[in-house]
């Protein structure tokens, strides 16, 4: 394998009171040192029951402008259909090394079992191994990624993206109602229904010094959204006012990334959320976010409704693909 799974260096690690040098991060990004320990601010709560249109589209509007991410509560995914995705997942990384290195990446692909994904201008390491593969639409599924172990694997999936389907839809016409636009105007504007939805299932092992390593380092989604499943062990830290807090769990509840392209696509208007996360000494930790985002060859820039000489285009319109390369290389977009 091109890399050592991070999972099995914190086997290595477990009876040592240190981590490989590459894994420990500069002064200015260790949890320990910037963890802010006072009152932190409330991340928004949706209740997506609301009968209200008008209500719930404030209330997601006004999350989207001044956080960048919210939880949503009544979702309508039942407990059982989420509870088996985070079985299955869990199952999945607990398989013998060998039998998961059968879904391992390959080249020029983001989808499969991998460790690093992008690069780190001073040569860090995150400490996560990971599992991506695309759950929507059926055009883009590619089975060689889906484990076929555990047995339930597959159809957990495809359960939980019918669900997902429509929240994602309700998160766009929301937003699209913010902006003062028709309601089908931001998903039309990501390709319609050829939206994709990857998966990544995220799986941060204990850490013997949890105070010097990150999870995943500091970095805003280049989705348009992201509807993510935690856990009850906590790690998910937001930026805000100069400062990183966690991000309180609440039981069965779904959390809300906005995404670069919304940002995009909104001129500023709502806020792509600098999110990282934490690992954990005693536990493992797992989070299943899902990326929904352009299709590779779609074009995104702000809406042209949205731009005018007293608000002129803040952000260049490009091809997604020619979004993703840039930023996964840290180069200027």
């Amino acid at each position: 394998m091109e890399f050592e799974r991070v999972q099995a260096i914190a086997s290595l690690s477990a009876n040592l009171s240190t981590i490989p040098p590459e894994f420990i991060r500069s002064e200015h990004e260790r949890p320990d040192v910037t963890t802010y320990r006072g009152p932190v601010p409330e991340i928004p709560v949706v209740d997506l029951s609301i009968a209200d249109r008008n209500r719930l589209t404030r209330a997601i509007t006004d999350a989207s402008e001044e956080c960048g991410i919210f939880q949503i509560v009544n979702h309508g995914i039942p407990v059982e259909v989420v509870k088996e995705l985070q079985r299955v997942g869990k199952e999945f990384f607990e398989l013998p090394q060998g039998e998961k290195e059968v879904c391992a990446t390959g080249p020029g692909s983001i989808e499969g079992y991998g460790t690093k994904l992008q690069k780190d201008l001073e040569g860090k390491k995150a400490w996560v191994d990971y599992l991506f593969h695309y759950v929507w639409p059926e055009s883009r599924i590619n089975l060689k990624f889906w484990p076929e172990k555990p047995e339930a694997y597959r159809n957990a999936n495809k359960e939980y993206a019918k669900y997902l389907q429509r929240i994602v839809d309700e998160m766009l016409s929301s937003l699209s109602l913010g902006l003062g636009l028709q309601e089908h105007t931001v998903k039309e504007a990501l390709g319609g229904d050829e939206l994709e939805m990857l998966l990544k299932i995220n799986y941060y092992p204990p850490c013997p010094r949890p105070d010097l390593a990150l999870g995943v380092v500091a970095h805003t989604d280049m989705s348009a959204v992201t509807i993510l499943v935690p856990n009850e062990v906590p790690g998910l830290q937001v930026f805000k006012d100069d400062r990183w807090f966690d991000v309180k769990y609440i039981p069965n509840a779904l959390i809300v990334h906005i995404g670069d392209q919304i940002e995009i696509l909104s001129n500023g208007k709502y806020k792509s959320v600098l999110h990282r996360t934490t690992v954990n000494k005693e536990k493992a930790r797992m989070s299943r976010p899902v990326f929904c985002s352009p299709s590779d060859e779609t074009v995104v820039g702000p809406l042209p409704q949205l731009v005018t000489d007293e608000n002129p285009a803040k952000f260049k319109t490009k091809k997604y693909k020619d979004y993703c390369y840039c930023k996964l290389n840290k180069l200027p977009q």
